[in-house]
């Protein structure tokens, strides 16, 4: 079976009228048509009229031949009365009606167009026919037989051309009756004819109707074949499955295209093959077997079927869902099969990869967050039965947002790729490493709870991880932080695990980040003591408790004001002052950094307007800042807003923005030199540094560090030779250098020796507030104070104390002991401001207030100047001992 027939089987036949209207029969032809159906059926009537014009050409040529042969003195009658006038402009009218009929479809003329030219033509036709019959009878006396006759055949002629349609016959029908009463001797005549043509209409009405009816059913059963062809093809294009139909002796009559590309053969190759066999024997299972029966029982018996599920028997494994009614006709004749089929195949392999992408991570290949999941809880279980605890960590990519940020997501998932290998190596047979998403991964390391090989696999891991990576032509260093967590066998759950292990690595970031830390149960308070800081921290700059403040930056030789660094600080309501230490960071976890720094910028270029123009605001820049793409416009708004000149603001920017190397960061450094602004590298010499940063980026400035600067003037510190090779790298490269937290005149004269060109650090100022900021740029220079070497000694060896804190008497530890204040390790949390006495173990009470708080530590600085004397050994006496047991031991195992 074809295609063709195929689709007429599948589409079947639309009901149409048996009968056109007798009204539709005779204005169908001369009305423009409503539908593109009507217009096809008027252009297939309309080609009834292409040889029209020849017939009847030829017709008025061979009887005008034949009158004017039998009476050749026609041809000398007077211009008027002469027939060859009427004849010859009648046949050129047959010449033009044959040329335009040829033309047509050249000049485009629509069917009803045609048909209404067609009546023109036959009225003309008629009329001159008419005219020619009049001059042949006029001009002779007794009229031959033949004469008569070939003017009847002329008119005669019309009437069979112009039966084909009703509005030409009725025209010829005028023609014939009005020509007949003219030559007719006899009124009977006319009569006839008129009768005669009434006739012709109502048979040309009659056959009109039947036509134009049966065609419309021709035009809507070929439209709806060529519908079901299309279905057909799409539905077999789509891939969605393929048609089949077999004859009654089970033989295939039609296949698909993609029922042969299974066998990797052409559908006519398979035409004729029993459709069995194309099914395979040898089953693989007992259930494929079955289906197998199902399907020869319901071919054998001729009864439908659905959904049956078979084995293709090709070389590749290839399954089919077959679905197939049997067809009768009308006699109840069976004729075959008809159905359809849909290949499995894909779909069984689909629901593999579904299973797999439900257990694995589809960019890494590792397991995913729920196979992890149960990978903790059966390593749980099976710590139970060892009566051995389970080792679990929490990792987290640091820096890996800037490379999304700046590179873009396919540079990321590249990343995270070539991590996830690391990891991989680095666990090896220890654990199972997996992706919990993003830059988020967890190490189930089941019965290892030794705390050395622990440590030992997380710096090495931390280290493989920070190693540098080519992408794409660009290098990339990120790093990793890590949180630790073991459970206890048949105690520990997997929530809690995890809860643990999350509080770990929220610590190592806390810690510096790159770190590594192990789960202490006071992480908990600490944890739900941040969340209410970052709380609180969003709503900081709208109740205006953030605030900046100016160190001024001195220049070293003259000691007077270059400039001032803006910094920010927040006061708490309840907290009172917190460290930039603390909350900065949490501002870059949490996403605030940004809103922070434009604040910060904003704030102090207004405040940088009041100041002298050779005064200069130095605005640090965080790299989450540096790479949003809006930054240079942000800058260049506050500029303007705020009226002070570009070359005052100073932006200072850590090396964190070159993590991710890219023509970002150089576009965005070349605009902010556009724009006139001055660039200072902040940190020197503390992250990743590369002597390409400074190579690449235009940098002003060069910002030593404190680390480097703070007791450089001692004998043993070997941050002398650092420093000086900092600034003949800065001399060489034109770059002014600044060494920060300068706090000792011998520091001082050191940084000044070495070359130094500015200067910053408590010995010309702290950071102080607007208003005095103000004053002190408009002096012509400042004047160092301080101590002229660094702080007092301290007592270095730790003592035992008590202190009453809470309400509860606490053991405490005293470390670095001076005589202004000590470091305190506690385990109950302090909060700023709180008044202690503390009483050392051997020493004496001595009271004092808390500075600082956090991670189990606290500064106090006492009321009174502490006697370090105090501190002294006392002999012990002769056969006396006394043994302390330290805090830290349970009292179990102490009485154990």
């Amino acid at each position: 079976m074809s295609r063709s027939r195929f689709a007429q089987a599948v589409s079947g036949s639309s009901e149409s009228p048996d009968r056109a209207s007798v009204r539709e029969a005779l204005w169908f032809d001369i009305e423009a048509a409503e539908t593109t159906g009507d217009e096809s059926l008027s252009e297939a009537r309309g080609a009834s009229f292409d040889h029209t014009a020849f017939l009847l050409g030829a017709t008025h040529l061979l009887l005008g031949i034949a009158c004017l042969a039998r009476h050749p003195a026609l041809m000398t009658a007077t211009l008027f009365a002469n027939p060859l006038l009427p004849l010859g402009l009648l046949v050129s009218l047959d010449g033009i009606a044959a040329l335009a009929l040829q033309r047509r479809r050249n000049i485009e003329l629509a069917p009803h167009s045609l048909s209404r030219a067609m009546c023109i033509y036959i009225a003309a036709v008629g009329t001159l026919w008419t005219l020619f019959g009049l001059s042949v009878i006029t001009s002779i006396t007794a009229p031959a037989p033949v004469v008569s006759a070939s003017i009847c055949a002329g008119i005669a002629m019309m009437a069979v051309v112009a039966i084909a349609s009703p509005p030409v016959s009725v025209i010829s029908a005028f023609a014939a009756t009005a020509g007949s009463a003219l030559f007719a001797a006899s009124p009977l005549v006319p009569i006839g004819v008129a009768i005669l043509s009434f006739f012709l209409v109502a048979y040309s009405v009659a056959v009109a109707r039947t036509n134009i009816a049966a065609g419309r059913r021709r035009l809507n059963l070929d439209a709806e074949a060529r519908k079901a062809l299309t279905f057909v093809d799409e539905f077999e294009n789509s891939g969605r499955g393929w048609f089949w139909e077999t004859n009654a002796e089970g033989t295939l009559s039609y296949v698909s295209q993609q029922l042969a590309d299974d066998f990797k053969c052409e559908p006519a190759e398979l035409l004729g093959r029993q459709f069995t066999d194309l099914l395979s024997v040898d089953t693989a299972s007992d259930g494929a077997m079955e289906e197998g029966k199902t399907l020869g029982f319901h071919l054998s018996a001729r009864f439908p079927f659905s959904d049956v599920i078979v084995r293709a028997g090709s070389e590749h494994d290839v399954h089919w869902s077959l679905s197939g009614n049997p067809v009768f006709d009308e006699r109840g004749r069976f004729l075959g099969f008809r159905g359809i089929g849909t290949d499995l195949t894909e779909q069984r392999r689909t629901e593999q990869e579904i299973s797999r992408l439900a257990r694995f991570d589809s960019l890494t290949g590792l397991p995913n967050r729920a196979m992890m999941r149960q990978t903790l809880e059966e390593g749980l279980r099976n710590a139970t039965h060892r009566q051995k605890g389970c080792g679990l960590f929490l990792i987290d990519l640091d820096r890996f947002k800037n490379v999304n940020d700046t590179l873009g997501h396919p540079i990321g998932d590249a990343l995270l790729r070539q991590v996830a290998e690391r990891l991989k190596s680095v666990m090896g047979e220890h654990g199972q490493v997996g992706r919990l998403g993003g830059d988020e991964f967890k190490a189930v390391l089941p019965g290892t709870v030794d705390i050395g090989l622990l440590e030992s696999l997380a710096r090495t891991l931390i280290e493989q991880v920070s190693r540098p990576y080519v992408i794409e032509g660009h290098r990339i260093l990120i790093g990793a932080s890590l949180g630790i967590a073991i459970g206890d066998p048949g105690r520990a759950c997997a929530d809690s695990l995890i809860r643990n292990a999350d509080l770990a690595l929220y610590a190592a970031k806390a810690a510096g980040r790159g770190k590594h830390c192990f789960y202490e149960p006071s992480m908990h308070s600490e944890a739900a003591d941040r969340q209410l800081l970052e709380n609180d921290l969003r709503q900081a700059i709208d109740r205006g408790e953030l605030n900046v403040v100016y160190q001024p930056i001195v220049r070293a030789s003259t000691e007077e004001i270059s400039g001032f660094e803006s910094l920010v600080r927040w006061t708490h309501p309840v907290r009172g002052a917190i460290s930039p230490e603390k909350f900065i960071p949490l501002a870059e976890e949490c996403g605030l950094i940004g809103q922070i720094g434009q604040w910060v910028l904003e704030t102090a270029l207004k405040e940088a307007a009041n100041w002298p123009d050779h005064v200069r605001i130095a605005v640090n820049l965080s790299p989450i800042q540096f790479n949003d793409p809006a930054v240079v416009d942000a800058i260049a708004k506050a500029i303007d807003e705020s009226g002070v000149k570009p070359a005052q603001v100073e932006l200072e920017i850590t090396e964190g923005v070159f993590l991710a190397d890219s023509d970002h960061t150089e576009d965005t450094f070349a605009r902010l030199k556009k724009l006139g602004v001055r660039l200072a590298l902040d940190d020197f010499g503390t992250g990743y540094s590369s002597l390409g940063y400074l190579k690449k980026a235009p940098f002003d400035k060069i910002k030593i560090d404190q680390s480097f600067v703070r007791g450089a003037a001692a004998p043993s510190s070997r941050n002398t030779a650092i420093i000086r090779a900092i600034v003949s790298l800065a001399e060489s490269l034109e770059m002014e250098t600044c060494a920060e937290g300068v706090e000792t005149h011998d520091d001082l004269a050191l940084i000044r020796e070495l070359g130094c060109s500015h200067v910053q650090g408590y010995i010309f100022g702290r950071p102080a507030a607007a208003d005095q900021a103000r004053a002190l740029a408009n002096r012509s220079r400042v004047e160092a104070a301080g101590f002229q070497c660094m702080r007092e000694p301290r007592h270095r060896l730790m003592r035992r104390a008590t202190a009453m804190i809470g309400g509860f008497e606490e053991e405490i530890r005293l470390r670095n002991i001076s005589v202004t204040g000590a470091l305190i390790e506690c385990r109950r949390p302090l909060t700023p401001d709180t008044q202690l006495r503390i009483n050392i173990v051997g020493v004496g009470p001595v009271t004092g207030i808390v500075k600082w708080a956090g991670n189990g530590k606290a500064g106090i600085q006492f009321d009174h100047e502490f006697e370090l004397s105090r501190l002294a050994p006392k002999k012990e006496k002769v056969n006396e001992v006394t043994m302390l047991r330290p805090w830290y031991i349970e009292p179990r195992a102490a009485e154990g």
